[in-house]
C-alpha cells in the first residue's frame, strides 16, 4: 500500500493580505490587523513592512505605535477571515478532492496519488506557489507522510534552526522563478506585490517517503504541536528539539509532560492516525448577468433582476431547497461593490415572492459611473419539500387555491417590512405559561418563528393595551380602592372600580419584581374618561402599596 502524503498549506499573513486584496494595490507602509485579546487589542497580522520595523504578532497596538507611528490598522473581522478560508480550500479543491481547514488560517491536503496530474510533488507545491503570488498571498508548505509532520514542515520547516536535514532547494528556486514569471503576467499594483513575495523566505519543504523521523529531528519542539507549559518544562531540562524526546522513555515522558506530549509525537511519526476530513461544500445557489456597457437606472437594474431571479429559482426548486436570504450585488466600473440583502420570513423558490422585497431597496444602490456586472445570490438557504393534498379532487383543488392566495400573505408582508425596517426589527408575541401580566408572552423574531398553533389563552379579566413597569400612587395604604389618588403628578378622582383580580407570585422563581406579595389588580376609571389597571401589593419581602400597572384603550 502507497504511503499516504499529506500537505500542509500555512498562509501566515492571511489577515493582511486578504485587506490588502481588497484595496488592490500594494501598500508599501506598514500595515497590521488589530484583534482584542482580553481587554488588550495586539496585533494579530502584520506585512513585511511591518516586520522590518520591528513589530511582531501579539505585540499591544499601543506598543507598536509607538515603534512605529507611520503603522497603518485595520480591525480584524473574523466571520470575513473565515470566509476568504473556506474561498481558499474551493480553490484548493482543483488540487485534491480531500482538503479540510485548519482555523484560523491554513489548509491541509491529502494528495496521494494526485501529484503526478502536477507533474510530481515538486510541480504541484510549485503551481500552488505561483497561484498564491498572483493572488498576492504569502504560502509556506510542508508535504510529508503524516498530517503533524506537514504542519510542523510548513511553519518551522524553513528556519535555520532546522539543520542540514532541510530538503526541497531545487523547489524554492524554482518556485521563486515562477513568482517571477507570475508577476509579469499580472503588472500594474500587484507587481510589488509579487516582487516582495519573490523576496521572501523560501516556501516549500518535501519530506521524502519514509523520512519523516529524519525530517523532524532537528525541529523546535513547538513543531509538534505541543502545549506551551509542556514545552518550558522540557526546556528547563535541555529537551528543545524534537530528536531530544523522541528517544526517552514513553511511559515517564506521559508521566511526568502529559499524555498530550507522546500522542503528538505518535501522530507526528505516523503511530498514531491523524486522517484528513474533508469539509463537504455547502450548497452554492448563485447566478449572474454582465452588460457590454454599463448601467445606472433602476429600470436597468429591475431588468437585469428579472432576467436573474428565474435561472436562480429554478436551481432552488431542482435541489428542494427555498431561499431564506439573497444578495444582489452590482459591480461598478471602479471595482465597488454595492450590496443589496433582503430576508424572507418563510423559505421560498418563488421569484414572484422574492422579486418585491429586492425592488423596494434597489433605490439605495449607487451607481456611481456605472455598474457593469449584476450578481444574485441566495445567502441562505433552506430544505423545502413539496405539500402532497389528499381527498377528495374538488377538496384538493380548495386547498391548493387557498395555500397559492393567502398562506404567504402574513410572511410576505413580513418580508416587506423587514426590507424596509431590517428583519431583526420585525416581532411577533407568542403565549407563554404564566399568569403573571408581564410573562404572558414571549418577544420572537417574526422572520424566525412561526405563528403560534393554538390560541391565546383568556386571561379571567381583560388585560390592558398597555403594559409599563409598574409606577407608585400616591393612595391611602388601604385594600380597597381609594376615591382619589395621585400618579404622574396628577390628582385623580376614582369614578368606577371593578374588581379585584388577585394574581399570585410564582414561588418556584426568585422574580425581584414580585417580592411585595401577593396583588389585588382593579380596573379603575377615573374622572375624564381615563382607564388604568392598578393593583395594591399586600407586602412580603418588601413593603407592598398601590402602583399603576398598565392603560386601557
Amino acid at each position: 500500500m502507497a504511503h499516504r502524503r499529506i500537505l500542509s498549506l500555512w498562509f501566515p499573513r492571511l489577515g493582511a493580505e486578504r485587506l490588502l486584496r481588497q484595496r488592490k494595490a500594494a501598500l508599501p507602509l506598514p500595515f497590521a490587523v488589530v484583534g482584542d485579546r482580553g481587554p488588550a487589542q495586539v496585533l494579530v497580522s502584520v506585512n513585511p513592512e511591518a516586520e522590518a520595523a520591528g513589530l511582531r504578532l501579539g505585540q499591544p497596538l499601543r506598543d507598536a505605535t509607538a515603534m512605529c507611528p507611520a503603522l497603518i490598522t485595520a480591525p480584524q473581522n473574523l466571520p470575513a477571515e473565515a470566509a476568504f478560508l473556506r474561498a481558499l480550500r474551493r480553490w484548493a479543491g482543483k488540487f485534491s478532492p480531500w482538503v479540510a481547514e485548519e482555523a484560523p488560517d491554513a489548509l491541509v491536503i491529502d494528495v496521494t496519488g494526485c501529484t503526478h496530474l502536477f507533474g510530481g510533488e515538486a510541480g504541484l507545491v510549485q503551481q500552488m506557489d505561483m497561484e498564491c503570488a498572483d493572488l498576492g498571498l504569502t504560502l509556506r508548505t510542508g508535504l510529508a507522510d503524516t498530517r503533524g509532520a506537514a504542519w510542523a514542515l510548513a511553519r518551522h520547516g524553513g528556519q535555520d534552526d532546522a539543520g542540514p536535514r532541510r530538503n526541497g532547494d531545487a523547489i524554492r528556486q524554482e518556485a521563486h522563478a515562477t513568482r517571477s514569471r507570475a508577476a509579469d503576467r499580472r503588472g500594474g499594483a500587484w507587481d510589488a506585490v509579487s516582487a516582495r513575495l519573490r523576496h521572501d523566505a523560501p516556501s516549500g519543504v518535501i519530506a521524502p517517503a519514509g523520512h519523516t523521523r529524519q525530517m523532524l529531528a532537528g525541529l523546535p519542539l513547538a513543531a509538534l504541536r505541543i502545549e506551551a507549559p509542556a514545552i518550558e518544562a522540557l526546556a528547563r531540562l535541555g529537551l528543545r528539539r524534537v530528536d531530544d524526546i523522541a528517544g526517552l522513555p514513553r511511559a515517564a515522558l506521559a508521566r511526568r509532560f502529559g499524555a498530550d506530549v507522546l500522542r503528538r509525537l505518535d501522530q507526528a511519526f505516523g503511530v498514531e492516525p491523524e486522517p484528513v476530513n474533508p469539509a463537504a461544500n455547502p450548497p452554492h445557489f448563485a447566478v449572474r448577468i454582465s452588460f457590454p456597457d454599463p448601467i445606472g437606472l433602476i429600470g436597468d437594474v429591475t431588468a437585469g433582476l428579472d432576467r436573474l431571479l428565474p435561472p436562480l429559482c429554478e436551481k432552488l426548486r431542482l435541489a428542494g431547497r427555498g431561499a431564506r436570504r439573497v444578495r444582489l450585488e452590482a459591480q461598478r466600473v471602479d471595482g465597488r461593490v454595492e450590496t443589496v440583502e433582503v430576508g424572507l420570513a418563510r423559505a421560498a423558490h418563488d421569484p414572484e415572492r422574492i422579486r418585491p422585497l429586492l425592488v423596494l431597496r434597489l433605490d439605495s444602490i449607487d451607481a456611481g459611473f456605472g455598474i457593469d456586472r449584476l450578481r444574485l445570490e441566495a445567502a441562505e438557504t433552506e430544505p423545502q419539500h413539496a405539500v402532497q393534498h389528499r381527498g377528495h379532487l374538488e377538496a384538493s383543488a380548495a386547498v391548493a387555491a387557498r395555500a397559492m392566495a393567502g398562506d404567504t400573505a402574513l410572511e410576505d408582508l413580513i418580508g416587506k417590512l423587514g426590507a424596509r425596517l431590517t428583519p431583526e426589527a420585525v416581532l411577533r408575541l407568542h403565549p407563554a405559561q404564566s399568569n403573571l401580566p408581564e410573562k404572558t408572552a414571549t418577544t420572537l423574531s417574526a422572520a424566525w418563528s412561526e405563528a403560534a398553533p393554538e390560541p391565546w389563552p383568556h386571561p379571567r379579566a381583560p388585560r390592558p393595551v398597555v403594559i409599563f413597569p409598574p409606577e407608585m400612587v400616591d393612595a391611602p395604604d388601604e385594600a380597597m380602592p381609594p376615591a382619589t389618588f395621585r400618579w404622574r403628578r396628577r390628582a385623580l378622582s376614582v369614578r368606577v372600580a371593578i374588581g379585584p383580580e388577585r394574581l399570585l407570585p410564582e414561588w418556584w422563581l426568585d422574580d425581584p419584581n414580585w417580592r411585595s406579595g401577593p396583588r389585588d389588580y382593579w380596573r379603575i376609571e377615573v374622572e375624564g374618561g381615563e382607564r388604568l389597571w392598578l393593583f395594591y401589593a399586600h407586602g412580603g419581602e418588601v413593603s407592598g402599596g398601590w402602583f399603576c400597572h398598565g392603560r386601557f384603550a
